[in-house]
């Protein structure tokens, strides 16, 4: 296994401008209180990911890492920071080294169903981009279409079949077929066993784990249920508001997590030796990243929070081995600024 992280994240930002129409831009000129509207969905993130290594990525709906998911995968260009393929800046390779990260990395996304194109039939919703890519042969891609759905679970006689013909775990497992199709080494799952049934999710992470042992593959797994990362993932990286607020093997973040949001979200998790607990949610609504609060962007539902989370960002830190976590109460406590 190769030293060099497959994926690096270098300080990592996305932005989404909404820019003024003519009204806006004639409102604004005419005193109203309009502005161009920015939303800082990923800020700052700095993390790597090994080859053949499970990273889960955690958070609440609108944390950021459903966009962090789409940046290492290519489908958003960064506004800041680098995304590293191999030790090398994606922004610099050269023709060949960009269309092999393009294809090297794949993303399954959360519904099947829309992901998938209505109108278009199973040999063709997998076997498109090997073929346009030159991977496939026309007169192997019967067998190699055959080959890539036995490995997902399907039956190869549905390729003339319409995604609505099939369940959504089926669909699913088509999604999963498709980025299989171009070989990949390294897949990002966006809530990929989310909208689906209990009893289905079990065996499509079974799925997860068969094809990573199989083909050595490297996952980005985003996902907001814990439950879901602790079984899959070796390391967890937790998201708030678009920033990295804990990383760390996921056995020892789970036993003893270091950052009050990582806390407040294993407070939620249901376990049987505690059945007789009351559960509560994170306390407060996640706030806006539109206009993100100053410091700390937990501060506001942090049942610790002082003046200095209030107007200082804390820095992500080493707290332990192989742990760090961005929190002013690892520098011995949050009662000043500066």
């Amino acid at each position: 296994m190769s030293e060099t992280p497959i994926v690096a994240l270098d300080t990592v930002s996305k932005r989404f401008t909404k820019r003024l129409d003519l009204a806006g831009k004639i409102a604004r000129r005419l005193g109203a209180g309009v502005r161009e509207e920015t939303v800082h969905a990923v800020d700052g993130v700095s993390f790597d990911i090994a080859e053949g290594e499970v990273v889960g990525l955690v958070g609440e709906s609108g944390c950021g890492k459903s966009t962090l998911g789409r940046v290492v995968a290519g489908l958003h260009p960064v506004s800041d920071g680098d995304v590293r393929w191999k030790g090398a800046p994606v922004s610099s390779l050269s023709h060949a080294d960009a269309k092999a990260y393009a294809l090297g990395v794949q993303m399954i996304f959360q519904d099947p169903f829309a992901s998938l194109n209505p109108r278009m039939r199973v040999a063709d919703i997998i076997g498109e981009a090997p073929l346009y890519h030159g991977l496939w042969s026309k007169s192997e891609a019967g067998d190699r279409l055959a080959a890539v759905m036995r490995r997902v679970g399907l039956d190869p006689s549905y390729r003339r079949r319409y995604p609505h013909q099939f369940s959504g775990g089926q669909r699913q497992r088509l999604g999963i077929a498709r980025a299989l199709a171009v070989d990949p080494t390294f897949i990002v799952c966006d809530e990929a066993v989310a909208a689906l049934d209990v009893s289905i999710q079990a065996q499509v992470l079974n799925l997860f784990m068969e094809l990573r042992h199989d083909l050595a593959l490297t996952y980005l797994f985003i996902s907001h249920d814990l439950g879901v990362v602790e079984h899959i993932a070796d390391r967890v990286v937790i998201m708030y508001l678009g920033r990295v607020v804990e990383i760390g093997e996921t056995e020892a973040l789970f036993a003893e997590p270091n950052h009050p949001y990582t806390q407040a979200l294993l407070a939620e998790v249901p376990r049987l030796d505690l059945r007789r607990r009351t559960y509560t949610p994170v306390k407060g609504e996640i706030p806006s990243p539109l206009d993100p609060p100053p410091g700390c962007h937990f501060h506001p539902r942090c049942p610790h929070a002082g003046p200095r989370c209030r107007a200082e960002i804390p820095q992500l830190k080493q707290v332990a081995p192989g742990r760090w976590s961005a929190c002013h109460l690892n520098d011995g406590g949050v009662g000043h600024a500066g």
